[in-house]
């Protein structure tokens, strides 16, 4: 079903080491908001999507995020490798270190590894498509929140790249509710706004 391209969709190329910011960005390797979940929940979510193009559309953003996945683990080992002792200790990356040495491993800035309970998937469509839309917010916050810490131009030139990706990926999951609720008023379908269901 996948096609890989052995490139990335953006090139990467961060010249110094910083191991305290790969601390950082790590999170959107694995953390709560970050990019693994999110792959994780829009290709979950696509098997219960009634409509074609809903299928599609988290197919594609998805695999695309499966992409991001991928840039994300390129910025964290392009700012750990060849680390000296000194850069590990001053930097407070001994704790990952210890754990990891520089292994890029899904984990949240805060430490917490990667966990399944941060990603929804309800198998209704406009809860979905709601998730996916504060999923993509969070996110985008995420790489506001990592800018205003970054003061790595390479670094940064990349971070804002994803942050824009996250702003198209809520733009298309709104044009994607609105055709959910479109299709379900089609055929009388108002099981979200059933008054029977509010008393």
């Amino acid at each position: 079903m996948f096609v890989y391209e052995k490139r990335l969709q953006y090139p990467i190329k961060i010249k110094n080491t910083n191991p305290k910011l790969a601390a950082l960005i790590i999170s959107q390797y694995g953390g709560p908001d970050g990019e693994l979940g999110a792959s994780l929940r829009y290709l979950s979510q696509r098997f219960s999507m009634p409509y074609p193009e809903l299928k599609g559309l988290l197919t594609d953003i998805g695999t695309e995020e499966l992409g991001h996945l991928e840039m994300i683990g390129a910025i964290v080992h392009q700012l750990t490798r060849n680390l000296t002792d000194e850069q590990i200790k001053t930097a407070g990356f001994d704790a990952y270190f210890v754990d990891r040495t520089a292994g890029v491993y899904p984990t949240a800035a805060s430490g917490f590894p990667y966990s399944a309970a941060s990603m929804a998937c309800k198998g209704d469509l406009i809860a979905d498509l709601t998730e996916d839309l504060a999923a993509e917010q969070k996110a985008r916050v995420t790489y506001d929140n990592i800018l205003r810490l970054s003061d790595d131009p390479d670094v940064n030139d990349v971070i804002k790249f994803l942050r824009q990706r996250e702003v198209v990926h809520f733009q298309r999951f709104g044009e994607g509710l609105r055709l959910a609720k479109d299709r379900m008023a089609e055929k009388n379908n108002i099981y979200f706004t059933n008054p029977s269901f509010d008393r």
